[in-house]
């Protein structure tokens, strides 16, 4: 940067304007504010400009377009967060780490991540909106959670979200770019007989099951998930369950729940890709059976996750505890004779 050319010293989640002298010319002015002001997203500088709260030399300013000169003096005004749509509501939240880039949340089973058709309210979004509140500076100008990722509503463990557009940035192209570590404990049916393996394929919206993902030969998004064997639960040779450690490489929609059916091994207690009922051999005590056969969801929780902060750029990583109802399953396969 020339020494002319300078964005004073403000953090872009701030009203105040924000100032800059551009030091050489020749660039789009959104091009130039994108580089100056990487804080803010280039969706939200068009936004600003679109909207007059960029002025240059005193003017105000609506073309992206405009190539900036040598001692152009620009200001960016920022208005305060618009309020988000859905409305703050208070829940207990098991916050595991919080500052003001990130919140981590330990997500119970049952709770949507998002508001959408048939859940308009009581998700996670509503509970952080009231718990994050004034610290939430706004993603695209609107005082909202970043939601980088999901995890599914009957999926418990660990999901990071952004509380301002650089950390929402940030995460964003870390998931892109597959550098988050995310780890998952699943518990599904039957003897996996390999201790590792990887599992790629690429997955699509099922034409048959619309709530279904299904894995497809072509025009379908590119999966992969490592997985380990941690325990198997029966008889030598003939395990009626197995506990799989799986590691994603990406993060597609309910992408271990497809690829351990792929593998001939769905998660107990998932309604959607296996029935979990009448698999439970009889002679296994009837309190067990019952577990197996009646678990309320998919046995799968989202045990760690690992990214590089965004303000930081240390790599901090978490590990969620598993919760009590896998626990129980887990014990009761253990005492199996």
């Amino acid at each position: 940067m020339c020494d002319r050319e300078a964005a004073l010293n403000k953090k872009t989640d701030e009203t105040s304007p924000l100032h800059l002298v551009v030091g050489a010319e020749g660039a789009r002015i959104d091009r130039h504010l994108a580089i100056h002001f990487p804080d803010l997203s280039r969706s939200r500088l068009k936004a600003l400009l679109m909207e007059g709260k960029v002025t240059l030399n005193g003017a105000t300013i609506t073309d992206p377009s405009y190539r900036v000169k040598q001692g152009d003096e620009i200001e960016i005004t920022l208005p305060p967060p618009a309020p988000a749509e859905p409305e703050p509501q208070k829940m207990d939240l098991d916050v595991v780490y919080e500052d003001s880039d990130v919140i981590v949340i330990n997500k119970p089973a049952g709770l949507v991540v998002h508001p959408g058709a048939g859940t308009p309210d009581g998700t996670l979004v509503n509970a952080l909106l009231a718990h994050c509140g004034a610290s939430l500076s706004g993603i695209g100008g609107v005082a909202r959670p970043g939601i980088v990722h999901r995890i599914d509503k009957d999926t418990s463990g660990l999901i990071v979200v952004a509380k301002n557009d650089k950390a929402h940035q940030s995460l964003a192209a870390q998931f892109e770019e597959h550098s988050v570590e995310r780890s998952y404990l699943a518990l599904v049916w039957g003897d996996v007989r390999q201790l590792t393996g990887t599992i790629e394929s690429q997955i699509a919206r099922s034409k048959n099951n619309r709530k279904k993902m299904a894995v497809v030969k072509s025009a379908g998004r590119h999966a992969v998930t490592h997985y380990k064997v941690l325990e198997r639960f029966g008889p030598p040779g003939g395990a009626i369950a197995t506990l799989v450690e799986c590691r994603l490489e990406t993060g597609r929609t309910h992408q271990i729940r497809v690829h351990m059916a792929q593998l001939g091994h769905t998660l107990i207690g998932d309604p959607l890709y296996g029935s979990q009922r009448k698999r439970a051999p009889a002679t296994l005590p009837e309190e067990t059976r019952t577990q197996l056969e009646q678990f309320p969801r998919q046995a799968l929780h989202a045990r760690t996750l690992g990214f590089e902060h965004p303000s930081t750029g240390e790599f901090i990583s978490f590990d969620s505890e598993t919760p009590n109802d896998f626990k129980t399953l887990i014990n009761s396969l253990r005492a199996i004779p």
